[in-house]
């Protein structure tokens, strides 16, 4: 068990490593492109004037003036959901925006790292209009081993017993595609960097997917795994595997038990002639 968590520790730190690689990579390719344009421009680059960051912020934290200023930022390279003013950014004092996620000095604000005016920093704020929030319970195994964020996507599979009359199997199946994970446990914080063994999942699904998710947690075990792309993660047609098509075993022939019908009779005599009278079987 300390083997295991070695890993996840040291998996968690790599992670968090190749984050910070990541972020410096895309400024570097930002001073690039800047330095392009310049020079195809004659030093010229198209500007707009935008809100960014002051100060290193973290998930949860208020925003307030004191913490933005404007800065011009090439028009070409804006983010999308950006704020250029005042009165959009902070629309009523009374109702401050939150950050959903950690933020760095002069990174430019947008729509998708903050709050709604009046909102938290919960996961109600992460749901689209007619989603909800529904749980998974996971372990180390059935979870990714730690290693899901929120933000991910996963697949569901259900994985439990069919009966029938004439017989019962164990059977995997996908029963959901491409869910976005919106909290671990009870934190929504999508900058966590360290891997953790999570003990729940909660994932958006509208109404009709939380009915199946419900009904798949009681009567079998849910599994996930970790999709790149929720987009290719669809399949066409059911996916599912049970114990035979793993193991490659053939069905059983089916025997069929033949009854044969029996006859009783009697015999009797009508003069010289001798009659046979069906009667029923008694053993």
């Amino acid at each position: 068990m300390r083997a295991v968590f070695g890993l996840v520790l040291i998996a968690g730190l790599g992670l968090a490593g190749f984050a910070v690689y990541m972020t410096k990579s895309q400024f570097a390719a930002y001073e690039n492109e800047l330095a392009r344009q310049r020079a195809a421009n004659g030093g010229m680059v198209d500007m707009v004037e935008l809100y960014v960051a002051n100060r290193p912020m973290k998930y949860g934290e208020v925003l307030k003036p004191e913490d933005v200023r404007k800065v011009k930022w090439p028009i070409h390279l804006q983010p999308e959901g950006v704020f250029y003013e005042e009165a959009a950014l902070f629309p009523d004092n009374d109702r401050p925006r939150m950050m959903l996620r950690a933020i760095e000095p002069n990174e430019a604000l947008t729509s998708v790292k903050l709050t709604k005016p009046g909102e938290t920093a919960g996961i109600t704020s992460l749901l689209h209009s007619g989603q909800s929030a529904a749980s998974i319970k996971v372990d180390v195994a059935s979870g990714v081993s730690g290693f899901l964020r929120p933000g991910n996507f996963v697949d569901v599979y259900w994985n439990g017993e069919i009966r029938t009359q004439q017989s019962s199997q164990e059977v995997t199946r996908l029963i959901e595609t491409g869910l976005r994970v919106i909290a671990i446990d009870q934190s929504a914080n999508v900058d966590v960097a360290q891997a953790n063994v999570a003990r729940t999942v909660t994932v958006a699904v509208n109404r009709n997917q939380a009915l199946r998710i419900n009904q798949a947690q009681s009567t079998g075990r849910l599994s996930l795994t970790l999709v790149g792309n929720p987009s290719e993660s669809a399949e066409d047609g059911p996916v599912e595997m049970n114990q035979k098509e793993l193991l490659g075993l053939a069905d059983a022939p089916v025997v069929e038990e033949v009854i044969e019908k029996r006859e009783c009779t009697i015999r009797t005599r009508r003069g010289a002639e001798v009659v046979e009278i069906p009667i029923p079987c008694t053993n």
